[in-house]
């Protein structure tokens, strides 16, 4: 986890509208101590937020918190004079985005430091003069005036025969995997993970840390993250908003069948990019909360490569892309799903390696219930 008690202020940063089924998430003076501005917002917010603070920065947690912090939770809410510094910068961030920009974070943490400590005030002239880095494709835009060459339809079709067929992909009803997981929670070891699937919108993952499961479920209308107290200061937290809207969409691109209905106001007008040399078709959608996301598609084989997404924090915005990789047929099935997928966000990165499938299997509807909290 990173940074998680820096507290900052709000100007009324607009947020998603969340859905009508959302339950009730428990805010950050309710599960942390010592928030004295960060108030209000729910914990998976908060989270974003720490995180936004260490991409912006290029900390990690005991960078801001102090070293006490890595072996008790209770001591994220010591004062150490980096969230001190946090506290007066966000403050004066907010004050810019209020008298300039309507309260819209148009000015954040990252304008000035883009990874560093110290925002650069002299100018670089080997930066000026060197090759220029290459393009991040999560941050491609759509190009005013283009004439796109193809159509979302064209391409999300392409992707459904990519994978089988549309009758293929009506016949895969739910699966069971099992594989391994690896991320900054895991020391970057491999455990064991259990993947629980059903038709058309119910998902559920246990990875079998060390020291207990860490869960994640979204049951067709609600979500939970559920994690030992070694690994979080929250044993179960709720996801609203456009976290629980990622969950959906998670779920839902387990059996794709549909996905043209599952985004609206797609749009293909973007210019030619590429992931790891390989030319792809960028299709942007909104979810129901409209909240933006991007797919990749890979030019040549019409599969997904990248499903990009972004979520709105204190601070701003965060983005979070998942990497999709190895399609294999299912046996009987004749339908092909990843066997990898990777997760990258601001507060940490894991990869999923399935080693094998059962597909169509009954799976007990309460795989999908909200986790009973960790010990």
């Amino acid at each position: 986890m990173v940074c998680l008690l820096i507290a900052a202020s709000v100007y009324g940063q607009a947020r998603p509208t969340g859905q009508a089924t959302e339950q009730k998430p428990q805010l950050t003076e309710e599960a942390f101590k010592n928030i004295r501005v960060l108030r209000g917002i729910p914990v998976k917010e908060f989270m974003a937020t720490m995180g936004f603070f260490a991409a912006s920065l290029g900390l990690n947690c005991t960078d801001c918190h102090g070293s006490a912090s890595a072996s008790d939770w209770a001591n994220y809410a010591t004062d150490t004079p980096l969230k001190n510094r946090a506290r007066q910068m966000i403050a004066m961030v907010n004050a810019i985005n209020k008298a300039n920009f309507g309260e819209r974070p148009s000015v954040t943490c990252y304008t000035c430091h883009r990874g560093s400590q110290r925002p650069k005030v002299i100018p670089s002239l080997a930066a000026q003069y060197g090759e220029p880095l290459p393009e991040d494709p999560d941050e491609v835009e759509m190009l005013p005036g283009a004439r796109p060459t193809v159509t979302a339809e064209q391409i999300l079709d392409k992707y459904i025969q990519a994978l089988g067929g549309a009758q293929a992909l009506a016949r895969l009803t739910s699966f069971t995997a099992k594989g391994t997981y690896e991320g900054f929670d895991s020391d970057f070891g491999k455990v064991p993970v259990d993947i629980y699937a059903k038709a058309p919108d119910l998902r559920a993952t246990v990875v079998h840390m060390i020291g207990g499961d860490a869960t994640s479920t979204y049951d067709g209308r609600n979500a939970w993250l559920a994690a030992p107290s070694t690994l979080a200061p929250v044993p179960l937290i709720p996801l609203v908003g456009a976290d629980l809207g990622g969950a959906r969409l998670d779920a839902q691109l387990f059996f794709p069948g549909q996905i043209k209905q599952l985004l609206t106001d797609w749009r293909v007008d973007f210019p030619a990019v590429s992931i790891d040399d390989h030319p792809v078709q960028v299709v942007q959608g909104s979810m129901a909360d409209r909240t933006r996301v991007k797919l990749y598609f890979d030019k040549m084989s019409g599969l997904l490569v990248r499903q990009t997404r972004y979520a709105p924090t204190a601070v701003g915005t965060v983005p979070t892309h998942v990497i999709y990789s190895d399609y294999r047929p299912l046996p009987d099935v004749g339908v092909k799903i990843p066997f990898t997928w990777q997760v990258t966000w601001v507060d940490g990165q894991s990869t999923i390696n399935v080693t094998s499938v059962q597909p169509n299997v009954p799976i007990d509807a309460a795989k999908f219930a909200k986790p009973a909290p960790p010990r």
